[in-house]
């Protein structure tokens, strides 16, 4: 069963499986029955009315059939509405537009082939990819509907196709069978009607389920008997909710109430049970699993609407280019051209200068259109594309443990996967793993389960064995003072195992004597009723009524009276049983907030006691629940009982009726005690949030459980720390209240920043806790002076500087997220480094998404692992799922899927960050060499008199874009990286150009832009000037139009080829291959079209015959194009190098670092990747108590349990080390100067203090240092690297005199030595190149003469220094 699920984890989302189309949002289709006959739905139904065995009636509702179609097209179709759904693309009905005028003589200058082609080979590479899609499809479609089904028709069994299935068809299902459409159980082999089966296809939830069919039916388990079944169903009409059925069975004047539990949905399997009979209710695209298919909802990245924004941008242009030159020709016509007209004629449409500029304008429309290049999107998708395979191949992304690949579920969001600013995450299997083990207890006011002193022996766990056979061998306990109170038969521990023994709805299968395997909803349920087994009392079996248990060895059944299920509103659950004696009691559990305010007034005293223990395993991160119980007299239990029987007869409002009930009996209990049960980490937590904090990635974390279980977690995972500069409790019941504490928060935060930047001029070596001193350069303190007005509160909030996190309940977040409190919520609660809410609902999880998304317009994350974060998941920008526990519902929601939280890391810092810095490059290059070819046409017109005639050759013009420039472009946007994937995890400051959107935006394209432009007027005027007074070595002049066209183009190819070579920053075997074989294709394809050969057999086609040749043997055409290439790609080369050498990116510094390393490093070196996955491999699941603050849980986190199923009648027959606390801010850069720059609007003047990060002291508790690296554990990410030299006293110095500002030029050298220095994230950092004078507004700064110093003194020492680079553990 496990596996099963795996596999369909795995499915890729735009290929879908047998019972999930994801991509293709269905939609109602004609469906064709047996006499060829459609069937649509001519209405809305509002109720469905189903006959038994009556075809005739059932097909009078135009019902669907069993077939389902998620394929969109068939052979007659495809052509037609797969084109008409291209030309949706406003890029393709624009080059279809100019296809049309290309086919007017009077205005086309070139050939219809050179739109058509491109057209055509955009068209038919995504007709391709459609029709690939939808083969699938049609495969997956017809493997389903042609699966075989044994239908009841006139008395006996037939085997029919699933697509033959008709609604009120009588079905038999044999063991391991999927069930072929939506049916009501009728009867089964089983006793009472009952049958098993597994829903792994439809939640996720791979442990059996059980259902039962109506009484009055499930003896109809003969062929005869159920082919003369006339029953009449009417019943709610198609829907998606899976969990809710309402129907009413008519059969021999009677009526029956039909639910959920009677229905067999479509893609579930049926298990343990030999056979079944069911009628068919919903059928096809009816069904309820159909029904949830495809609802995801459409999303498109930042990038995606800016690149439609620019094309409209430069479709402007276009126009305003036409209108440009169509002035120039008239004012040439009317001053000029009537000089011409002898000779040169205008065409017979055209009797005036004005009709001429009205034709002009459209022609150079034709001739400037590749400003808009038509190859643009195709490229986008290929690249994507490529991105996800990337992910999907990702090795250290794939878990061995449960043999689940990463999954990239989408192609279209991969670069917004370096953009991610705010992380929305839930807590139970997402951060944790979601496997619960019982840790302690309090029975009677005494605890149990105390952890022993850490330092001192270590407990030996308990062996359960000999003093009672049927206990689990996994269970883990290690108190043995609990088991020697069960032994002396202590009355209170012996209720506390009973009850839990007890009370639950865990369905028990017993494969041997002894051998007992549980199948719980809950893994909380299943960890207590292991518990329970272990001290003695062993849950066996249950009947409709009866549970049977060995207590103590003595075999002992119950009577079960009735089942007061668990729901999320009751938070509990109780079971009222009789025991042998004839004694009638309650036993409840449940959450400690809603239990212990039902006890008798008698309990105060112990219920007190029993708190502190809650709040104290609460502090320990432990999930907890409270017991109590109730005896009952016969006549309590008689009226309650009649009044529960009509309230679960109720037709209307049945759950509140019940739930009525349920609280008046569940009164007056008395507390038995508590349990807490231990949900670890998952591995891995503690290090990824640290490094995506350091990544300035801000993480909230969206639970159900209770605040102080949420907040210990919190503790746990290193996302607060009792070392934080203040941590907020939101708790308030009104939205007065809510409103008061926020503002309070708030006041509080800029209270505490201010001091601390006050304490910066005098403090400068004062740490506060966690590592921070107070004094340190973090640029948003920093560039406030007390003596300045303050600035206005949204900018000074985003200016704050402190640890601050901040914690809210769900009754508060309710306020919180009203309309008027929204602006408030959000500028307190982005100004902290962590959020946790605690007790919300999942629209509640969607609506904080959205809030953020609305507010800040940030690229949000929302990760989570069960169906309740479905809605948080689709709201996001990005959602990833993680398949664990809780089954696949948000994995089949997600865009990128894994098993482990850990791997997100991964997927952002380098899958996300080469995404982005990859499409930026390849939107950055693809602008510019379309602008430097189009913009040549421009020039042209003013020495053509306007008259539309193209500088290159026809066929250049259509090769230009799909063969001479494509591949090499591509290359770069698929392989191209500017740091390997180590340094990425090392370095997540390199995360942060990406959240700014620095790489690729108006003021970049822009830039791309004026470069084309640049290009293009060098590469027109260049050969003009020279070819214009150049002559061949036989005295012939040069100055032709074919001589310049080739000349040109030449020089175009080979500047945008150096260009690419230039922009490329990795290099394969591909770049080269198709960088310089595009370059060699160029030629080749040049000299072919411009022979004789060609010539000779379509001479019309042609004209260039020999000019290739005849060009390119002159000296003068290739100083010409040397020259050319020179002026355009040297002043790009001298504005790099300066921009590196005086104002380096963080990247650079990175690259000079690994070169540095590489250098001086043996091959037997190690790794900071070593160091950090040598630490995270020890990570602990979950940290000791803190003595901080009393806080408490509840651990039931499951959905309704089996309670109604169990008393309506059936038989039961399946009886790392924690991460050390960081150390240091990040120091102010040129990203945190952009990053003021994009909240604030006011300069502030930066701070002349010392900025530059010591090394870190990396102390928590007792825990040492792991390492002094910020690329590893402990540093921010402007700490120093330490590295393992000859030169120990120099990395105390340099470590030291970093606070103090020392000259520049000494720490360059110190840092080019590769010693324990000031390495600030790579050699030439921030910090250790800052001038004197403080940060500069944009970023760094230092001199030439600097680093020419630098690099001596390193040359120097470098060969005085033979000792070799580790970097320290």
């Amino acid at each position: 069963m496990v596996t099963a699920r795996k596999v369909k984890m795995t499915v890729p989302k735009d290929i879908p499986e047998k019972w999930f189309p994801l991509v293709l949002p269905l939609k109602r289709k004609k469906q064709k029955g047996l006499n060829g006959a459609t069937s649509k739905k001519k209405r809305t139904e509002e109720e469905r009315k189903v006959r038994a065995n009556d075809r005739e009636y059932n097909e009078k509702f135009q019902y669907a059939s069993n077939c389902i179609m998620t394929s969109k097209y068939n052979i007659v179709t495809f052509l037609p509405v797969n084109l008409f759904e291209q030309f949706q693309e406003v890029a393709n009905t624009y080059f279809l537009f100019l296809l049309i005028l290309q086919l007017i003589p009077q205005i086309s200058s070139l050939s219809w082939f050179t739109t058509i082609v491109p057209l055509a080979l955009v068209l038919s590479i995504t007709a391709v990819k459609d029709a690939t899609d939808d083969y699938f499809r049609h495969k997956s479609d017809s493997q389903v509907n042609n699966r075989q089904s044994q239908v009841l028709i006139r008395g006996s069994l037939q085997n029919e196709k699933w697509m033959n299935v008709r609604v009120g068809d009588i079905i038999k299902l044999e063991n391991n069978q999927f069930v072929a459409a939506d049916l009501l159980l009728l009867s089964s082999s089983e006793p009472h009607g009952l049958c098993y089966i597994e829903t792994a296809e439809l939640d996720g939830e791979s442990n059996m389920k059980v259902r039962q069919s109506v009484s009055v039916t499930s003896e109809l388990g003969d062929q005869n008997n159920l082919a003369s079944f006339d029953g009449e169903v009417v019943c709610e009409p198609p829907n998606n909710k899976l969990d809710r059925f309402c129907g009413t069975l008519y059969w021999r004047d009677k009526k029956y109430t039909l639910s959920n539990q009677n229905m067999l949905l479509r893609g579930c399997v049926l298990r343990n049970t030999e056979a079944c009979y069911g009628l068919v209710i919903f059928a096809g695209p009816d069904t309820k699993l159909m029904q949830n298919s495809g609802r995801t909802k459409f999303k498109r990245t930042s990038i995606d609407r800016l690149m439609n924004t620019l094309v409209l941008w430069i479709f402007g242009f276009l126009v305003c280019m036409g209108v440009i030159l169509a002035v120039g020709n008239a004012v040439w016509e009317r001053e000029v051209g009537f000089l011409f007209q002898s000779y040169l004629p205008w065409d017979p449409p055209v009797d005036n200068f004005l009709f001429s500029a009205f034709l002009s304008f459209w022609s150079y429309v034709i001739i400037l259109n590749t400003v808009v290049p038509i190859s643009l999107y195709v490229s986008v998708e290929v690249i994507r594309l490529g991105h996800s395979y990337f992910i999907n191949w990702d090795q250290q992304m794939f878990c061995s443990q449960c043999n689940t690949p990463a999954e990239a579920r989408t192609t279209t969001l991969n670069e917004e996967l370096g953009q991610v600013e705010y992380i929305f995450s839930d807590k139970t299997g997402t951060l944790t793993q979601n496997i619960m083990s019982f840790n302690k207890c309090s029975i009677n006011g005494q605890t149990y389960g105390e952890g022993s002193d850490p330092l001192g022996p270590q407990p030996k766990r308990l062996d359960f064995t000999p003093f009672n056979p049927l206990a689990d061998p996994d269970f883990c306990f290690y108190d043995d003072t609990l088991l020697e109170a069960v032994k002396v038969g202590d009355t209170h521990t012996h209720k506390f195992f009973r009850l839990l023994s007890l009370c639950h709805t865990v369905m028990s299968e017993e494969k041997s004597e002894g051998e007992l395997l549980y199948k719980a909803q809950s893994p909380d349920e299943g960890a207590l009723v292991t518990a329970a087994r272990n001290f003695g009392f062993v849950f066996r079996s249950r009947t409709p009524g009866t549970i049977t248990t060995t207590e103590m060895g003595r075999s002992v059944t119950y009577t079960l009276l009735a089942i007061l299920d668990f729901n999320n509103i009751r938070k509990r659950m109780s079971v009222i049983v009789r025991n042998p004696e004839g004694r009638i009691c309650l036993y409840c559990k449940g959450a400690d907030t809603v239990l212990l305010e039902r006890l008798h007034p008698c309990n105060q005293e112990l219920m007190n006691i029993t708190s502190d223990h809650l709040n104290e395993y609460a502090a320990d991160g432990l999930r907890t629940l409270a017991l109590a119980y109730r005896d009952l007299s016969e006549d309590e239990w008689e009226a309650w009982s009649e009044r529960h029987r009509s309230a679960a007869k109720a037709a209307s409002c049945r759950e509140d009726r019940l739930a009525a009930a349920y609280e008046q009996i569940e009164q007056d209990m008395v507390l038995l005690g508590a349990t807490a049960i231990e949900d670890k980490l998952q591995e891995g937590v503690p290090e990824t949030i640290a490094v995506l904090s350091l990544a300035n990635i801000k993480i909230w974390v969206l639970t159900g459980d209770k605040q102080e279980t949420a907040v210990n977690i919190g503790y746990s995972c290193k996302m607060l720390t009792d070392d934080m500069t203040e941590v907020f409790i939101i708790s308030g019941h009104t939205v007065q209240s809510v409103r008061q504490e926020l503002r309070r928060a708030r006041d509080r935060m800029i209270e505490m920043s201010r001091t601390r930047d006050g304490k910066e001029e005098g403090v400068e070596g004062c740490f506060m806790g966690n590592g921070f001193r107070e004094g340190q350069g973090d640029s948003r303190g920093g560039e406030r002076q007390l003596q300045c007005p303050p600035p206005p509160p949204s900018n000074l909030m985003d200016n704050i500087s402190g640890e601050f996190a901040l914690v809210i309940n769900g009754h508060s977040l309710a306020h919180a997220l009203e309309a008027d409190m929204e602006t408030e919520f959000v500028s307190t609660a982005c100004a902290c480094k962590a959020v946790i809410c605690c007790r919300v609902t999942p629209l509640q999880k969607a609506q904080v998404v959205e809030m953020i998304k609305k507010h800040k317009k940030a690229v949000t994350l929302a990760i989570g692992d069960g169906a309740n974060d479905v809605s948080m998941i689709k709201s996001a920008h990005i959602g990833v799922g993680i398949s664990g526990q809780e089954g696949i519902q948000a994995v089949l929601a997600s865009d990128y899927s894994f098993s482990q939280f850990r791997f997100l890391q991964r997927l952002l810092l380098v899958h996300g960050r080469w995404s982005y810095l990859r499409m930026c490059r390849f939107l950055c290059y693809f602008f510019y060499k379309n602008f430097a070819f189009t913009m040549v046409h421009f020039w042209f017109g003013f020495y053509c008199g306007f008259s539309a005639q193209t500088v290159y050759d026809q066929y250049f013009i259509t090769l230009y874009n799909i063969v001479y420039t494509s591949l090499p472009v591509l290359a770069m946007g698929i392989f191209d990286q500017d740091v390997p994937d180590q340094r990425s995890l090392e370095y997540p400051k390199l995360y942060e150009p990406g959240q700014l959107n620095l790489l690729f935006n108006k003021r970049e394209f822009f830039i791309c832009i004026a470069q084309g432009i640049y290009t293009s007027v060098v590469l027109f005027f260049v050969p003009c000037a020279i070819l214009s007074d150049a002559t061949q070595s036989t005295g012939v002049p040069l100055a032709d139009y074919q001589t310049f066209a080739v000349t040109t183009a030449t020089a175009l190819v080979i500047v945008v080829s150096v260009q690419i070579a230039l922009d490329t920053g990795f290099w394969t075997v591909i770049n080269h291959v198709f960088v310089w074989g595009s370059l060699g294709l160029y030629f080749s394809i040049m000299l072919a079209l411009q022979s004789q050969t060609l010539f000779g057999i379509f001479p019309n086609q042609f004209h260039f015959v020999g000019s290739a040749q005849s060009t390119l043997l002159q000296p003068v055409v290739w100083l010409t194009i040397a020259l050319a290439t020179a002026i355009c790609i040297v002043p790009v080369l001298a504005f790099r190098f300066l921009k590196v050498d005086l104002k380096p990116q963080l990247s650079d510094t990175v690259r000079y670092t690994q070169l540095v390393r590489q250098k001086k490093r043996k091959p037997a070196g190690r790794s900071v990747g070593g160091a950090w996955r040598g630490v995270g491999s020890v990570s602990e699941g979950r940290l000791g108590a803190r003595g901080s603050s009393r806080r408490s849980g509840y651990a039931f986190a499951h959905t309704e349990g089996f309670g109604e199923l169990i008393t309506s009648g059936k038989n039961m027959r399946l009886s790392s080390l924690a991460m050390a606390t960081f150390a240091s801010r990040h120091s102010s850069s040129w990203i945190d100067t952009l990053r003021r720059k994009k909240h604030s609007h006011t300069n502030t003047p930066p701070s002349a203090s010392g900025e530059s990060s010591p090394a870190p002291s990396c102390v928590s508790g007792s825990i040492p240092p792991l390492s002094n690296s910020s690329s590893v554990l402990c540093g921010s990410q402007d700490a120093p690297i330490e590295e393992e030299t000859g030169a120990a006293p120099d990395t105390q110095t340099a470590s030291t005199s970093s606070t103090q500002n020392p000259p520049a030029p000494a720490l360059a050298s110190e840092a080019a030595d590769g010693s324990a220095q000031t390495l600030n994230a790579g050699v030439l950092t921030p910090a250790a190149l800052r001038s004197q004078g403080g940060d500069s507004p944009g970023g760094w700064t230092i001199s030439l003469g600097a680093v020419q110093e630098a690099l001596l003194r390193w040359k120097g020492r470098a060969s005085a220094s033979n000792s070799p680079v580790k970097l320290a553990e």
